[in-house]
């Protein structure tokens, strides 16, 4: 340990508890990196506030003394954010999870940076109310990384990203400044909306602490449906269909092209809801207020879409039960996915237009590389959001080629707390 580093340790054991500061070697592998593969250094330290005191005490010395330091919330980024460089140490918020009650009338709720999204989803639930944003790792990823992030999920379509789901944050900047907006109200043209630059920021502007987040009504109808498509094409067409006549029912449309979805049924312990063999797959849900007719009006849909050759299967979801292993297919392709070391991963945007030349130019670059990669591509078809996974010997040549097809598409990343 440097002198440097001892003073600094030093004046922060006069600020904060002793559980609050680990050491190096109690830190342990553990708040080295993110599951993106990649190795990273130990931290000198690791911070845990509890307070939002705390966090300003910690980035005015921090930033005093020129310490480094990334911000980790649940780790469940795949973009490298928190890996620790050579001389970094890190402040974590895993302590810091408290949640106030929701506000029901306002349809509001505010929760600390540390509480995992599930937390935030299981207070409005017992609320009578729902938050909008849904991901993969809800049982592990943060608000206040969702928030660094812009993170998204599987419901943009229906409800947009995490972006429009903020009223207002408290966040401290780097010389321990504390800043704080959670009067949580829809219309507020007093000022420039400092919320605005912090989502998305990724922590480089600050560290969020509090989050004042919108909520909406609790669905009474949930239903989805698994399709086999021809193409990427009559995916698109669905989508299209889907929204003409369903309009803001329509809540989720994801997308799983044949080799993920052949390589994932291999491996699954449950029978497949569709037999392999089709170009695309996709699964679609809605959430509506009228149990009655929400059901049937989505039915009839895709049997019309049946009879137009748009989708050549469908099941349909008719419990439940049946609703949660629907989706459990969709979350299975992060696992299977998780079990393969080495993937070049890639979250990006692209335009539904030219999604298909995309595909079709990038795989053909790819395999002109290593005519032995496997490629694999799921994601937010509603949004435009494609996850792109490629095994490969060369993973810099992919990488390249990726951003390059993704820049010629006119699309952008999109990488988000998964």
């Amino acid at each position: 340990m440097s002198q440097n580093v001892a003073e600094l340790l030093s004046r922060l054991e006069k600020r904060l508890d002793r559980s609050a500061i680990v050491s190096a070697d109690e830190a342990g592998p553990r708040y080295r990196e993110d599951p993106d593969g990649k190795t990273g250094a130990l931290p000198e330290f690791v911070l845990r506030p509890r307070r939002t005191g705390e966090v300003s005490d910690i980035l005015r010395l921090c930033n005093e003394a020129r310490q480094r330091l990334v911000v980790q919330g649940g780790r469940t980024g795949l973009a490298g954010a928190a890996r620790i460089q050579p001389g970094e140490a890190v402040l974590s918020v895993e302590r810091m999870t408290a949640i106030e009650p929701p506000d029901r009338e306002a349809a509001t709720i505010v929760a600390e940076a540390g509480a995992p999204l599930q937390m935030v989803q299981d207070a409005a639930d017992t609320a009578g109310l729902l938050f909008g944003v849904d991901i993969g790792a809800r049982g592990t990823a943060t608000v206040g990384g969702n928030v660094a992030t812009n993170a998204g999920g599987v419901r943009v379509l229906r409800y947009g990203m995490y972006r429009a789901q903020v009223l207002g944050l408290e966040a401290v900047l780097a010389d321990g400044s504390i800043l704080t907006s959670l009067k949580g109200l829809p219309k507020d043209n007093s000022g420039y909306d400092l919320n605005q630059l912090f989502i998305g920021s990724e922590g480089t502007l600050g560290v969020v602490t509090r989050a004042c987040l919108r909520l909406h009504p609790k669905p009474a109808t949930e239903v989805n449906a698994f399709c086999a498509l021809a193409s990427l094409d009559a995916a698109i067409a669905l989508l299209g269909l889907l929204r003409q006549r369903l309009g803001p029912l329509l809540s989720a449309y994801e997308v799983n092209f044949a080799p993920l979805y052949g390589a994932m049924v291999a491996g699954m312990d449950a029978p497949a809801p569709l037999p392999v063999g089709s170009p695309v797959y996709v699964l679609a849900e809605i959430q509506g207020s009228e149990p009655d007719r929400d059901g049937e009006r989505f039915a009839d849909v895709l049997m019309q879409a049946v009879e137009d050759g748009v989708i050549d299967d469908v099941v349909v979801s008719q419990s439940p039960r049946e609703f949660r292993a629907l989706w459990a297919v969709r979350e299975d392709a992060n696992r299977f996915l998780f079990s393969i070391k080495g993937l070049v991963g890639v979250d990006v945007s692209i335009p539904l237009a030219r999604m298909g030349t995309f595909l079709r130019e990038t795989e053909a670059a790819v395999q002109a590389v290593d005519r032995n990669a496997d490629i694999y591509v799921f994601g937010h078809l509603g949004d435009g959001n494609l996850h792109y996974q490629v095994r490969t010997v060369d993973s810099a040549a992919a990488y390249d080629i990726v951003y390059r097809s993704v820049a010629a598409a006119g699309g952008g990343v999109s990488a988000d707390a998964m």
